[in-house]
């Protein structure tokens, strides 16, 4: 069975769906067992769950991206 630190050493690549059926196995018994890495998957989950929903960063020079914005609105009338 997996120790806690094994198991947070793979969790990133058990998340990603990157291991073999063998280390899925292990993970999942290793999970059925311990609630703390149980409890700590669901924490990574969330917070994958929420960076994925969070909006794309504005950019750098906003000031240009609107007059450029401008200048394509004013060229299409």
């Amino acid at each position: 069975m997996l120790s806690c630190k094994q198991y947070v050493a793979r969790s990133s690549d058990h998340m990603d769906r990157q291991l073999s059926v063998r280390e899925r196995l292990q993970m999942r018994h290793h999970l059925l067992f311990c609630p703390n890495c149980r409890r700590f998957i669901r924490q990574m989950r969330l917070m994958s769950a929420t960076l994925k929903a969070l909006p794309e960063p504005l950019p750098t020079n906003l000031d240009a991206t609107v007059e450029r914005m401008l200048s394509e609105q004013s060229r299409q009338r």
